[in-house]
């Protein structure tokens, strides 16, 4: 059976033999986007933003990577459509086509600023909050899912996998933030515009089955429904102890049995995920509160949150080799614990970019401090760049998304232009972030195609310009 990871390097095999051709061609920095009739969606609104930040981009190559790469979501991964007559948006993740709840969350989020100006993108917006709710609707535990709803899975790794794989589901890989990334969105968009249509009573029945699914993975009362086993020679792929995933005490944390790189977790109270979830359920609160005036359900969402943030206080953290407090990787509620970090968000990295953490917070400068040294084994230093990578594509790959936060996290000029010059050499020619590349050859890239990570680098640029002009002007 082909698996995921055979697939991707099989992309980026592709990938680097199409290299090699382009880096001939990107002086002349021609766009890589779509032409204009075989983009899936335009908005007039994203590209005056384009032309704005354009204008303000002095450096050359960074301004063709910011247009190739800050629309890539819209030209590229957007499929809009009806359902009872309303908006329908089907995001797909990029060269794979199914919805990461994560994903399409996260590749939406550098537009929403936009949304007040383009009507048409505001039903974007409406409609993939919409889809979402569906997916959770149909599993809570599921992190991917079909454009079709009665459709069986066509990801040829997950086909024999040992779970309950119900019509609609692409994946069932349980991870606390397939959740929190649709509660994150909804928020921000209702704080963006203040338009109560998406927040119906689909949505609220979803934003109840994520709350429950939250409480019955703090696993008070045995392992809950959830299990899952496939069959690869990849040991994260799968879940030990009959699909139930690594013991873990019962201490109020939200157990995950995958972290966001969609890898099993080593201890499965998943920190980062644990307190984007704390951020997430109050964000939950706000809305539910202020565009529907449901206060049972806001209560419920709060009641949760103090739960977790509680045990976060208790189990949350770890004293580290010379004894100062860091915020931990995961843990066992044992007094186990493993410090590292992932390039996926939330990382530790990214707490302070989710707003789980105040970016001054020195225990979490700390801890980011030292995710991005030695003492991460997932840290690495090459030739072309250094950043963090993760087990997902193996050793050496530095993420190019983990650069972007560096950059975002960093409070000094001199730390963004690095950033800013190892994203340029990664890009190996095809003015896109890729998913990683090599430590010491940008040429040898996973997935060509990765809107995530295109979107991230546009929110980035976005960020600069407000506020560091002098870093990009």
């Amino acid at each position: 059976m082909i698996d995921r990871r055979t697939l991707i390097a099989a992309a980026g095999a592709t990938a680097f033999a199409a290299a090699t051709p382009l880096r001939a061609a990107a002086p002349a920095f021609a766009s890589k986007r779509p032409v204009p009739s075989a983009r899936k969606f335009t908005s007039k609104a994203v590209e005056r933003e384009i032309a704005r930040v354009s204008a303000k981009i002095a450096e050359p190559e960074l301004r063709w990577m910011f247009q190739n790469c800050y629309p890539n979501t819209l030209d590229t991964t957007v499929e809009m459509g009806t359902v009872d007559g309303r908006p329908d948006a089907f995001v797909i993740t990029g060269d794979i086509p199914c919805l990461w709840l994560r994903d399409s969350s996260a590749q939406m989020q550098p537009y929403l600023h936009l949304v007040r100006e383009d009507k048409a993108l505001r039903d974007v917006f409406r409609g993939l909050i919409a889809r979402q709710a569906r997916c959770i609707l149909i599993d809570p535990y599921a992190n991917a899912f079909m454009k079709d709803p009665t459709a069986k899975t066509n990801l040829s790794w997950a086909l024999q996998d040992q779970t309950v794989m119900k019509p609609g589901v692409a994946e069932r890989k349980w991870e606390v933030d397939s959740l929190c990334y649709p509660m994150r969105l909804a928020h921000n968009y209702w704080r963006e515009t203040r338009d109560a249509v998406p927040f119906d009573a689909l949505w609220a029945d979803a934003a109840r089955a994520s709350i429950r699914t939250f409480s019955e993975q703090q696993r008070k009362d045995g392992p809950g429904p959830y299990s899952f086993r496939r069959s690869s020679p990849i040991p994260h792929e799968s879940l030990m102890l009959d699909g139930f995933g690594p013991p873990a005490k019962p201490v109020g944390l939200i157990h995950s049995m995958f972290r966001p790189s969609d890898d099993a977790c080593l201890y499965p109270l998943f920190i980062p995920a644990n307190l984007f979830a704390v951020t997430a359920l109050r964000q939950l609160a706000i809305v539910a509160g202020e565009a529907r005036g449901d206060t049972a359900l806001a209560a419920d969402a709060i009641a949760l949150a103090d739960e977790v943030a509680a045990a976060l206080r208790k189990y949350g953290q770890m004293r580290d080799t010379d004894g100062q407090t860091v915020w931990a990787y995961e843990v066992d509620g044992y007094g186990n614990a493993v410090f590292m970090d992932d390039a996926n968000v939330p990382s530790l990295s990214g707490l302070a970019y989710l707003g789980c953490v105040d970016a001054a917070d020195p225990v979490w400068r700390r801890t980011a401090d030292r995710a991005w040294s030695d003492r991460n084994p997932y840290f690495f230093k090459g030739k072309a760049a250094e950043g963090i990578g993760g087990p997902h594509v193996g050793l050496r790959m530095i993420w190019p998304m983990a650069i972007i936060m560096r950059a975002m996290n960093a409070t000094d000029d001199a730390t963004i232009r690095q950033c800013l010059g190892w994203l340029k050499a990664s890009h190996a020619g095809t003015g896109f972030m890729h998913e990683a590349f090599d430590m010491d050859d940008p040429a040898k890239f996973t997935r060509e195609w990765f809107a995530w990570a295109n979107g991230l680098f546009g929110e980035m640029m976005l960020g600069l310009v407000k506020t560091r002009p002098g870093v990009v002007g």
